[in-house]
């Protein structure tokens, strides 16, 4: 028998990928899978974004880190949280641990004031404070205390008085123009002497107290006699008619 000629590895290379071509003509090809992303799920409570201060707040009031800043808060904020005992009780220390704030009065009278009302004065603090920072409050013997500071007595509300502006103190500007209107303004009219005298008159007899002189009293309709004459003469001109009979009589005269 004849010898079968070997295929090459060409040959068999050919062979497998027209193999694999015809194959893939009879094989419909399959559609690439799709994957759908992951959804996280949350199973803690829904809530709104909060914002970086009211999360130190909520971590600080959870893991007790303002306890050791009451002492300072009660301490600094005396004048306001108990304005009536400023510069008559003072606050000397306050106990983190118990809560226990100690206060040195002035007197003996605000020592037994302290001693009668400080509950009321803890629920006052705290009150302010908002949250129980004050459980009790010890008296301490009565000694001198700090004055109070002035800045804290005066408030940050004290507004510095600006210096007063007047005419004089103006721009250049201002300046020119009102030397303008000085320049062109028109003249005063003068006064009538005769109007001058009459006011001159009328402010004197103010100032002595006497009724202002009218136009009658300055100006009289015609010569003045003398009343003293007058009345002589009268008297003469009665006389002789009196002496001579030829008085007139009246119109109701009985005789």
């Amino acid at each position: 028998m004849p010898d079968t000629p070997q295929a090459s590895g060409a040959d068999l290379a050919r062979q497998a990928l027209a193999s694999a071509r015809a194959n893939a003509k009879g094989t419909p090809a399959q559609a690439p899978k799709k994957t759908r992303p992951a959804i996280r799920r949350h199973h803690g409570p829904r809530t709104d974004p909060a914002g970086l201060a009211g999360v130190l707040e909520r971590l600080t009031a959870e893991q007790g880190w303002d306890t050791n800043l009451d002492g300072g808060n009660v301490l600094d904020q005396w004048p306001t949280l108990c304005p009536q005992y400023v510069g008559l009780i003072e606050p000397v220390h306050y106990d983190d641990t118990s809560g226990r704030l100690d206060l040195r009065p002035s007197s003996h009278t605000y020592a037994a004031q302290l001693r009668l009302l400080g509950g009321q004065l803890a629920k006052q603090i705290n009150d302010k404070l908002g949250r129980p920072v004050v459980r009790t409050i010890r008296v301490l013997p009565v000694g001198a205390i700090a004055a109070p500071q002035t800045a804290a007595a005066d408030g940050p509300g004290k507004s510095v008085e600006a210096p007063v502006r007047t005419r004089d103190d103006g721009c250049p500007g201002y300046q020119d123009t009102r030397a303008l209107v000085l320049e062109h303004r028109p003249p005063t009219p003068t006064i009538d002497p005769y109007v001058e005298e009459v006011m001159r008159r009328q402010e004197a007899a103010l100032r002595a107290g006497r009724p202002p002189e009218t136009v009658q009293d300055t100006e009289p309709a015609g010569p003045v006699r003398d009343g003293v004459e007058e009345s002589l003469a009268r008297a003469r001109a009665y006389a002789r008619k009196q002496r001579a009979g030829r008085e007139p009589r009246r119109a109701f005269d009985a005789g």
